[in-house]
């Protein structure tokens, strides 16, 4: 009896959840035998064959196509919205597909010991199963036809999102669909600012930033974005009203809107694990469907890890996986921020290595890309003065590209403003 509450409850929460956000009806791989409840089996088809007719799907739409006898009526179809749950759609999904399997397997099992198959009629029977939902086409036939004439047309251009620091560019291009680029640094070394430049360049080339701030409030990354498009100290971001300069209260405006412009997204929650940044970043792109994604995360050490364990190793390593297969389900590249152990500052030599990686578990593995940051300036100032000076104008910052599974790898500098959080390809002070 437990089961079978369970299962309802299940099914309850795919169906609320597909008839909030009803492009999960599609793009999932859930198929009306898997509900072991009739009615759920009867609606799903329904708000299928409505989906595939790109008709809204709701309980409106799903009352005229329905026998109230079967759907449970009006008052049954609104109750399954109490039942959604966005973030454990994908977990949930695969539960169902998984006891569906299972129920499978045992059918097929006493059928082929009732019928007496052979040994390879069974496994042939169960390969089938396992495949049955994600077949993929395995002939490079039409491949190789696609590319008869590669050689003799100029190459299309690639569909990289663009950094706008030149010398960067000769090593990765952009950020590429389905990679996973972990930018890492020791605290206070820029990795925040960093990413805000990298959201905001891909805002203005018409991408779709989405940030996941699972550190900083959206009111002081905001502020941050602001000090970097106005080119405004943060100091006097604490209080506008009297530090403002004439000039920046002129262009305040102008400010805000060309932010406004880069169509950035910000989720702020802390705590938050893999399955709800994806629930809420297929949300974001779903709604903003005229723009190809982008995913920032802040920061990697932070996420919530959807095993119970005391291995940090083990933890990290699951949720770095969980990111790459995020970028390769999305199609599209995902940027997320790393600590480094405390290792570096016990050397000599305080530039970073890969293996300085904190709880790296399997990330030097799963990352495409991994950029290291460095401040030559922030050692120096240290031991000078025991503090950071906010006067400097401008200071170097070196993106070391430690790995790079696509191309090279190599340093490249930048000018980085702490006072204000800007980074500026040090070829072109001019860059946007």
């Amino acid at each position: 009896m437990t089961k079978n509450i369970s299962a309802e409850l299940l099914e309850k929460s795919i169906l609320g959840t597909m008839l909030e956000e009803n492009n999960l009806v599609t793009d999932s791989n859930i198929r009306r035998e898997m509900f072991q409840i009739h009615r759920h089996a009867a609606i799903f088809e329904e708000m299928y064959n409505l989906a595939s007719d790109r008709k809204p799907v709701d309980y409106i739409t799903l009352l005229q196509v329905l026998d109230p006898n079967v759907s449970g009526g009006a008052a049954y179809l609104a109750s399954l919205s109490n039942f959604a749950c966005s973030p454990k759609f994908d977990a949930y999904c695969e539960m169902l597909i998984t006891s569906w399997r299972e129920k499978k397997k045992n059918a097929i099992l006493f059928q082929a010991h009732t019928d007496d198959w052979t040994i390879e009629s069974v496994q042939k029977a169960l390969d089938n199963l396992q495949t049955d939902l994600h077949t993929t086409e395995t002939n490079i036939q039409q491949d190789l036809l696609e590319l008869e004439h590669l050689p003799f047309k100029p190459m299309p251009p690639q569909q990289v999102v663009p950094t706008n620091i030149v010398d960067l560019e000769k090593l990765i291009e952009g950020f590429r669909p389905s990679e996973l680029t972990i930018i890492a640094g020791r605290p206070s070394m820029g990795k925040t600012d960093v990413m805000n430049y990298f959201a905001l360049q891909a805002g203005w080339a018409g991408y779709l930033p989405i940030v996941f701030s699972l550190e900083m409030s959206k009111k002081i990354l905001i502020e941050r974005l602001i000090s970097d498009c106005g080119k405004i100290s943060r100091l006097k971001m604490r209080d506008p009203y009297n530090l403002f300069s004439e000039k920046q209260r002129n262009e305040w405006l102008n400010t805000l809107n060309k932010l406004l412009k880069a169509m950035i997204h910000i989720d702020d929650r802390g705590g938050i694990n893999v399955n709800q940044i994806r629930a809420q970043a297929r949300k974001i792109i779903h709604q903003n469907q005229g723009r190809k994604p982008i995913i920032f995360i802040d920061y990697l050490q932070i996420i919530t890890s959807e095993e119970a364990t005391t291995n940090q190793v083990f933890s990290i390593g699951q949720i770095s996986w969980a990111l790459k297969q995020m970028a390769k389900e999305f199609d599209c590249p995902v940027v997320c921020l790393s600590q480094l152990n405390r290792s570096v500052e016990n050397r000599a030599s305080k530039r970073p290595l890969m293996s300085d990686l904190r709880d790296s578990g399997n990330i030097e593995q799963d990352a495409d890309v991994i950029i290291l940051l460095y401040r030559q300036d922030y050692y120096e100032k240290l031991e000078a003065e025991g503090n950071m000076d906010y006067n400097k104008v401008s200071e170097v910052l070196e993106l070391i590209v430690t790995k790079n599974r696509n191309g090279p790898t190599g340093t490249v500098p930048v000018n980085y403003s702490k006072s204000t959080g800007q980074i500026r390809d040090i070829n072109n002070e001019h860059a946007k």
